[in-house]
């Protein structure tokens, strides 16, 4: 039997991957899988982009609310769920549409990509370098030991940088090569990116950020602080929510946090249009384009005859 092909769609945040992934899951007989590493957490809904239940047109999602806030994800332990998830939904005869804008966890889910080994002990001496300096000062560091993996790295992410820091000390090699080969796990993989310029994406975002404060973004981080926020050392670096917790220790006003969310959000949108930009099997469609969903769905039939 042949099975369903595996389709990502990919971009920047707020660019229409929500919005398309549904076109392409109904028109394909799919089901949608996260790989968003911030919607594995319960409560993170509003900050998160989380699509409500009832805006879902009754498609099957995978790989969301999985996880307490306090919990640590990793990209090893989201590409073993995704990819069972995955061959889950083609056992079914059904097609996967994954959706997020996590580059690193898309890749790792569809590229050839072994993870390298960790030390209970290196970890510890990072971890508490980390305590000590704070993210930015590692983050420094990782620039000069590895720039080509910084800059594929928001500069507060300390865990990721810790992470990065570990593999570096243990192989002696940069951490980006060990990054997915451009590789297909599976051949009969497409992915479609939701092409956007600049001036309407930074629009798109300030929009977006405003209706999350409007929508109760500010009392959904006062719930998920006393669920332990604080203390998880993956959701709390999550952009808009360390803004927020900022202003409510007093630290930022309400504007200020909007602001800089804002902000935030701009650079990681960069961030991730220059990672998928490196990815010359991606076929991009406007995100305006009245025919998006008859393009992309052209370019995964094609791909799919050719393997």
């Amino acid at each position: 039997m042949t099975l369903p092909p595996i389709v990502a769609v990919v971009g920047a945040t707020a660019a229409g991957k929500t919005g398309l992934s549904l076109d392409l899951a109904e028109r394909l007989d799919g089901e949608i899988v996260n790989t968003d590493a911030m919607q594995v957490y319960r409560g993170m809904d509003i900050g998160a982009a989380k699509v409500p239940l009832a805006e879902r047109r009754g498609v099957p999602h995978h790989l969301l609310d999985l996880m307490s806030v306090r919990e640590p994800s990793t990209v090893a332990g989201f590409q073993t769920m995704a990819r069972e998830t995955i061959a889950a939904v083609r056992a079914r005869g059904r097609t996967p549409v994954l959706v997020g804008g996590s580059a690193l966890y898309t890749r790792a889910v569809l590229d050839q990509f072994d993870f390298p080994g960790t030390d209970a002990g290196v970890r510890a001496a990072l971890e508490a370098e980390l305590a000590e300096l704070g993210a930015r000062a590692m983050y420094r560091r990782l620039v000069e030991l590895d720039p080509v993996a910084a800059a594929g790295m928001l500069p507060d992410n300390g865990r990721r940088t810790v992470r990065a820091l570990e593999v570096i000390e243990l192989t002696g090699r940069p951490y980006s090569a060990s990054l997915p080969r451009l590789e297909y796990l599976d051949p009969a993989s497409v992915q479609i990116g939701v092409d956007i310029d600049r001036p309407t994406l930074d629009a798109r975002i300030a929009e977006r950020v405003e209706a999350m404060f409007a929508d109760g973004f500010v009392a959904e981080v006062e719930r998920l602080l006393d669920e332990g926020l604080a203390q998880g050392r993956t959701a709390s670096v999550a952009i808009g929510y360390r803004e927020v917790v900022a202003h409510l220790a007093g630290e930022l006003t309400l504007a200020e946090a909007k602001e800089r969310t804002a902000a935030a959000t701009r650079r990681f949108a960069r961030k991730q249009d220059g990672w998928f930009r490196k990815d010359p099997r991606i076929v991009w469609v406007r995100f305006d384009a009245e025919d998006r969903v008859e393009q992309a769905v052209a370019a995964i039939r094609a791909a799919t005859r050719a393997v």
